[in-house]
């Protein structure tokens, strides 16, 4: 197994990518903390866990709360003593809004999500990899990281500031065993859709544009599978760098 004696924490983790990320890790041996804001659900994946002979444990964490980030980093390392690996999973997209519809509240909440929270986190588990030497950050960025209209004005900035971010954090800590990467998923069939309330019609209709050579719908499980890459050994020599599982929607 890939990751016996590590101990990793997945936001996000309670359904779609978090979830499949979180099962995966704990059957290559991993204890897992399975970090959402719905504690019942994130319960259930736990159960899920530990009913296939693995070891986990479920926080309540609003990942735009800064409380929440501390007691959730601090929770792992009380009951498993450390932590290893971190995968910043949680996101909510921003109902496609092109920028002259924009509010400050709508910005504001996507970037809290989607970038502040990836930041804290990250910040919280430095000094742990550090005194160690070692340690994983993993990202979850988006095709919308990485070009202009896949989502809208929001979720586009805020997913290109988490590229940039993961880039200069997996720089500037490598000489100290830490490795910090992102993936950027194409279309994956999650349940992310559900923080879209009322689509803008303008700004939809633009980023529709690219989906007609988008090859197929990946499933969560498919993205866990480049996140078990990215947190193993498998992958010593990768740092600070982006991998795109779309099945080659933006290599067009």
């Amino acid at each position: 197994m890939k990751l016996t004696g590590k101990v990793a924490v997945v936001t996000g983790a309670a359904s779609g990518m978090g979830k499949a990320i979180a099962e995966l890790y704990a059957a290559e041996g991993a204890k897992v903390v399975v970090a959402d804001l719905r504690l019942e659900s994130a319960q259930e994946v736990v159960t899920g866990i530990e009913g296939k002979g693995g070891q986990a444990i479920a926080v309540a964490a609003n990942v735009a709360v800064e409380a929440d980030i501390q007691r959730m980093i601090d929770t792992a390392v009380e009951q498993f003593g450390t932590v290893d690996i971190l995968v910043n999973n949680a996101g909510i997209m921003d109902n496609f809004v092109p920028a002259g519809d924009l509010t400050d509240e709508l910005w504001e909440r996507v970037f809290a999500i989607n970038t502040t929270g990836p930041m804290r986190a990250t910040r919280k588990v430095l000094p742990i990899f550090q005194e160690k030497k070692s340690g994983v950050i993993v990202n979850v960025a988006s095709a919308g990281g990485l070009f202009g209209s896949r989502a809208g004005a929001a979720y586009t900035a805020a997913k290109h500031a988490v590229v940039g971010f993961t880039k200069n954090v997996g720089f500037q800590y490598a000489t100290s065993g830490i490795r910090c990467n992102a993936i950027a998923p194409g279309g994956v069939a999650t349940n992310i859709g559900t923080s879209m309330t009322a689509p803008n019609e303008f700004g939809m209709s633009r980023a529709m544009v690219g989906m007609q050579v988008n090859p197929r719908v990946g499933g969560p499980e498919e993205i866990a599978k480049v996140a078990l890459f990215l947190a193993s050994d498998d992958s010593s020599f990768v740092n600070g760098t982006v991998v795109t599982a779309d099945a080659g929607w933006t290599a067009y």
